[in-house]
């Protein structure tokens, strides 16, 4: 049986909250975690809402990460989906729990796409 991914549900708790309201710090956080997943990043696009929070996706060969902030909160909801067996998703979660700070973290791991042969 082969699968066409591993999706991960991230949320994350009592994270920095400046962190969590600087789009370009989001930024490089995400597109840090995508590369330490081992994943090609194809595009990427960040958005600072006002007053707070920052929503943003990087689009990868292999699929894709997602992220949206509730600074006031201290949230994040993180998606990771990665196709292929040379992308390593559970790194980019652990990059995201350090780096944004959580002192809490709750995720759900999905095989996606199963494929019967």
């Amino acid at each position: 049986m082969k699968t066409k991914g591993i999706h991960i549900i991230l949320e994350l708790f009592d994270c920095d909250k400046d962190i969590l309201n600087d789009r370009k710090k989001i930024e490089e956080i995400m597109l840090e975690a995508t590369r330490e997943a081992g994943a090609k990043i194809v595009s990427y696009t960040f958005h600072k809402f006002n007053p707070h929070g920052v929503s943003g996706v990087v689009v990868i060969a292999e699929s894709h990460l997602s992220i949206h902030t509730w600074p006031e909160y201290g949230y994040a909801a993180v998606d990771v989906y990665t196709c292929g067996e040379d992308v390593f998703p559970q790194r980019a979660v652990k990059y995201l729990k350090e780096y944004l700070k959580a002192k809490k973290a709750t995720s759900i791991e999905m095989t996606r796409g199963l494929l019967y042969e």
